[in-house]
């Protein structure tokens, strides 16, 4: 995997975090440590956004759910 080298500053608890997380989980490199929480707040996003989504769906959709047809009738 090609990997962009990245420069950032940040307090020194923060880096005394990452160090204890990238020793307590045994990962390689500090990269990792801010690697996956990125991921993770990737992922927080995305489901942030479904959830946007899925208040946005179509109430008309469930009216028709209650028309009359069960799965039996499949």
């Amino acid at each position: 995997m090609y990997a962009e080298k990245l420069s950032v500053s940040l307090p020194a608890g923060l880096v005394g975090f990452i160090e204890q997380y990238r020793t307590a989980h045994a990962l390689k490199s500090r990269s990792q440590v801010i690697g996956e929480a990125l991921e993770l707040l990737r992922q927080h996003e995305l489901e942030a956004a479904y959830q946007e989504a899925n208040q946005e769906t179509d109430t008309d959709f469930d009216s028709t759910i209650a028309d009359g047809l069960s799965n039996e009738t499949w």
